[in-house]
């Protein structure tokens, strides 16, 4: 029995090793993902701008790869039965990565001037294919990563690997910002768009290669796992999880009425720079990147619903605080602060509910299930906005991209705020007491900023010491 237990020991603690190199790989896969992003997807809308696409061209670019890539993976959430989530993942990121390479060869058609007229619609397509692949891994990749962290962990751990992946988004976004002013002003825009979406086919290529060096626990389904989306539509309103989607997926709608247009917005009505445009879009992650820590904290105290809960207000700020903000520093010290306080912590909330709250063996397929009809939000909320955008004008003289954000906004606080209240933590945590929990987030996030600035006064400090010439 010694020998057995002893044997079972050493089999669990080498399990623990694998997975925490793992989990230390993840965050640098992690990274290579978010220059990807900061290259690839975070310039697809303003590539649509510069090609003249019209504003409910804009809006179908989000709600297509919104809707059908939570279709793939509803379908891909069934690939898990017979296929390890390794797989699925290498096959589903290389077809992606390589999916960059038709939105490269846009770049030279406009670059070159050659059939200009339809390459709005093309990037629309190829970027909607490029999505249903992008998505494909999701289920698996969630399956995997809830084997590889530990329940007790996952709220510091996921704050800690995005707190890392938003540094790198932050240096690669603001070099892109850089870059494509310096391609722009040299008549050279669309050469720098094709050489940004290299970049991101390259880095996205490069994660997969850390992807096959990943540990892979094994996963055993129950062979009453499965069931089906329309019986998963049929109970939602009698669970907790069905309750969440529901507000998950309303969220969604109200927020995509207005999403697509906030870029169309900053460069085309507000006239801001490339350079301009990407510090404001980057200034919620360096928000983000602040308050992190703290949400992961209080979410490991007081249980993920009291994040949402809270954050969801701010997200139904955001949109109304755009009708008051002209200027670059306004917007980021406006809107765009509440959005990367919000938004951070909604985020690393809604993840963990699902880990919480689903079994190991259902998680990809309820993942699958739950992206589905948030798509289906999507899908609605940003076809309700091109909508508006584009019959709206006969009604009003205003603005009607403020008018869009104006919707979104009033919609987001009166549905999301009902639907919040639908469902309830489901780990034991620490009771929320509103006034001192309050006190307590307000004291550490002072006392984070003046550690923060202190240390920063010591780091410039030391190099005017070092630097510092003889007499």
């Amino acid at each position: 029995m010694n020998i057995k237990a002893n044997t079972e020991k050493i089999k669990d603690k080498k399990v623990e090793i694998l997975k925490s190199k793992a989990a230390k790989r993840s965050i640098v896969e992690g990274s290579f993902a978010t220059v990807s992003g900061s290259f690839g997807n975070s310039y697809i809308v303003p590539f649509a701008v510069a090609a003249n696409a019209s504003n409910p061209q804009i809006a179908w670019l989000q709600s297509f790869p919104g809707l059908l890539g939570p279709m793939s993976q509803w379908l891909s959430s069934r690939l898990i039965e017979k296929n390890s989530r390794k797989k699925i993942v290498l096959f589903a990121v290389l077809v992606e990565g390589l999916l960059w390479l038709p939105l490269i060869i846009l770049s030279l058609l406009l670059y070159k001037g050659i059939l200009t007229g339809i390459i709005p619609f093309l990037i629309i397509v190829f970027f909607s294919v490029y999505t249903i692949f992008s998505a494909m891994s999701g289920p698996a990749w969630f399956s995997w990563m809830g084997d590889i962290i530990n329940e007790k962990d996952r709220g510091k751990y996921f704050a800690k690997r995005n707190i890392i992946t938003s540094i790198v988004a932050i240096i690669t976004t603001l070099m892109s910002g850089f870059l494509l002013d310096y391609f722009k002003a040299n008549n050279e825009l669309f050469l720098g768009f094709a050489i940004f979406f290299f970049i991101a086919m390259t880095f996205r290529l490069s994660s997969r290669e850390l992807f096959k060096k990943q540990y892979e626990p094994k996963i055993k389904l129950e062979k009453e796992y499965y069931f089906s989306f329309f019986e998963f539509i049929k109970k939602m309103r009698s669970n907790n999880f069905g309750r969440f989607t529901i507000f998950r997926t309303t969220l969604s709608l109200t927020v995509q009425i207005a999403a697509p247009f906030f870029a169309v917005y900053m460069l085309r009505d507000l006239g801001f720079s490339y350079l301009t445009f990407t510090i404001v879009i980057l200034s919620p992650t360096i928000f983000g990147l602040l308050v992190a820590p703290l949400w992961g904290r209080f979410s490991d105290k007081y249980g993920n619903y009291q994040v949402m809960k809270i954050t969801s207000i701010g997200v139904g700020i955001i949109p109304l605080l755009w009708l008051f903000t002209r200027t670059p520093a306004q917007i980021i010290f406006g809107p765009q602060l509440i959005s990367g306080i919000a938004w951070t912590g909604f985020n690393l909330a809604a993840s963990n509910f699902i880990y919480d709250t689903v079994t190991p063996q259902r998680r990809g397929l309820c993942v699958a299930y739950y992206n589905l009809l948030n798509g289906f939000g999507i899908f609605i909320g940003a076809s309700l906005g091109a909508i508006i955008a584009k019959y709206g004008t006969d009604f009003t003289t205003m603005n009607i991209l403020l008018v869009i954000f104006f919707i979104s906004g009033t919609t987001r606080l009166l549905l999301d705020q009902i639907l919040v209240r639908k469902f309830h933590e489901v780990r034991k945590v620490k009771k929320f007491s509103k006034r001192q929990s309050l006190r307590q987030v307000i004291h550490k996030t002072f006392t984070g900023l003046v550690s923060i600035a202190e240390s920063t006064h010591e780091t410039f400090a030391i190099k005017r010491v070092i630097w510092k010439r003889p007499k």
